[in-house]
């Protein structure tokens, strides 16, 4: 078994532990009777009935809990410490002569004393070792859980992409057959876009100026499916202090907003909001809810349930997420905290 620096400062610690023990009262006696021949006495009586308590402290910390207590051999650890125990009361009182009658029921109660200071240090070398052991479970279970969030987390962004992608080429194939010139400028959105999707959204965090700038172009690109009957107002502020964020957090509330905000042959609205609060970012969006019939309604919630678990995994107990419908307006908003 490979020895760590933890395992070699622990034991340090519980061998300081044992030798502060069998020398503190050889010093409160030297500084009430302030004779150093009558500490030096005691230090050695006390640790003639210390040393026995520590080897059996030891003897189980390292060789009988974890290679027999921990093994299921919970019976073959009470047998070998009941002989420990019995060896060690019996090499303190065995060599003593008869002892007067009137000294036999104090005798006893040394015997009795000594036998449950035995039995108490078995059970204190349990109780550090489940201790120990408890907090290695809990750091092992939180490693294994960080190292899962951020699996899942970068599952997720992998399946963003492509959602992201294929509804974006959607939109640029109705624009080629409305405005062919148009449709070349948005190709070349289209290009920043998929190289930030491609490059920069590797990365956990990105500053925020290049999300808003994200955002700003997937907008243009959502707006110019929009006719006249649409109102699109976008407000999104950069940060007064430099900020970063996960990156595509908000692309499927945008996307939302387009898909189910706007109709083509009724009034329509999308706003969005973007800034930054103290510590705090803040989106908001709001959108007349034009609901999609059935039909089309493929893949609607692909986007908000990565959505809501990418918070979850990102940004755990640090977000709130406010969603209702008012009346005909549809309003989510998201606000982060602690993005410095």
């Amino acid at each position: 078994m490979k020895i760590t620096r933890k395992d070699l400062i622990i034991g340090l610690i519980q061998a300081m532990g044992w030798f502060a023990f069998c020398l503190i009262p050889p010093f409160i006696d030297f500084f009430v009777r302030n004779d150093w021949m009558k500490a030096w006495e005691l230090f050695k009586v006390n640790g003639g009935f210390t040393l026995p308590l520590a080897i059996l402290y030891f003897l189980n910390f390292y060789g009988l809990i974890p290679y027999l207590f921990y093994k299921s051999h919970r019976t073959v650890f009470l047998l070998v410490n009941v002989v420990l125990i019995a060896y060690f009361v019996c090499r303190v009182f065995v060599p003593f002569p008869t002892v007067p009658s009137e000294w036999e029921s104090g005798v006893y109660i040394a015997i009795f004393s000594l036998f449950f200071a035995n039995v108490l240090v078995v059970s204190c070398a349990v109780g550090v070792r489940y201790m120990l052991r408890w907090n290695d479970m809990q750091m092992r279970l939180k490693e294994e859980k960080q190292k899962n969030a951020e699996a899942e987390l970068a599952w997720l962004k992998n399946q963003l992409n492509p959602h992201f992608l294929f509804n974006t080429l959607n939109n640029i194939s109705s624009l080629v057959q409305i405005d062919q010139d148009t449709a070349q400028e948005s190709i070349g959105q289209l290009s920043d876009l998929l190289r930030y999707t491609l490059y920069e959204s590797n990365h956990e965090l990105v500053p925020v100026e290049g999300e808003i700038e994200f955002m700003s172009n997937y907008i243009e690109l959502m707006r110019l499916r929009c006719n006249e009957l649409a109102t699109v107002e976008v407000d999104l502020q950069v940060p007064p202090k430099p900020m970063r964020i996960v990156p595509l957090l908000f692309i499927s509330l945008i996307e939302n907003a387009f898909k189910h905000g706007v109709n083509s042959r009724k009034p329509s609205f999308v706003r969005i909001r973007f800034k930054a609060e103290g510590d705090d970012l803040v989106f908001t969006c709001e959108n007349t809810d034009h609901p999609k019939p059935d039909v089309n309604r493929s893949g609607s919630g692909i986007g908000l349930e990565n959505l809501r678990r990418r918070l979850d995994l990102a940004y755990p107990g640090r977000y709130r997420y406010d969603q209702e419908l008012r009346e005909t307006i549809y309003f989510v908003q998201i606000t982060l905290q602690d993005c410095l």
